[in-house]
């Protein structure tokens, strides 16, 4: 593990609200001068502790109005084929193997509940070595960001 102190999780903190923040705006808001700033920055970078800068987009603003994560059971030897075929379905986000009652977990997206069903029924179903699966249709969503304040 990488050795961080508490003003480099402060950075990380104020960087995982607002990656666009300028490193004026965010010495002062800090309180720490922008010199000490921008090398932490660079440090954390070139230590991967900052993979990358990024933007969140508004889904909804683009129409996608159903979130939905599907479990998925699968042949554990047609799993390379599962997962590829599922990255090759329009609104596929994300695919998590993970432990418990599911093989994988996949995060998709649609504009219409119809469009989800499609999604579930004529195309994820249809994969060779897709077993069976279970989607959780997402109601309301209520995020907070990762702490990185203290060591302590």
């Amino acid at each position: 593990m990488a050795k961080i102190d508490d003003l480099d999780l402060q950075i990380l903190s104020e960087l995982s609200e607002d990656a666009a923040i300028s490193v004026p705006k965010l010495s002062k808001k800090i309180k720490v001068n922008s010199s000490v700033v921008y090398s932490r920055i660079k440090r954390l970078v070139k230590r991967k502790l900052i993979e990358r800068f990024t933007i969140v987009v508004n889904d909804q603003e683009l129409g996608y109005q159903v979130k939905a994560l599907t479990g998925i059971n699968m042949d554990s030897k047609l799993r390379d084929n599962v997962i590829d075929e599922l990255f090759k379905v329009d609104g596929v986000r994300e695919i998590a193997e993970v432990t418990g009652r599911f093989d994988i977990l996949v995060t998709m997206y649609a504009k219409t509940l119809d469009d989800m069903h499609r999604m579930v029924s004529d195309k994820i179903g249809l994969i060779d070595g897709v077993l069976s699966s279970e989607s959780f249709i997402e109601m309301k969503t209520r995020t907070k960001p990762m702490p990185y304040m203290t060591l302590k």
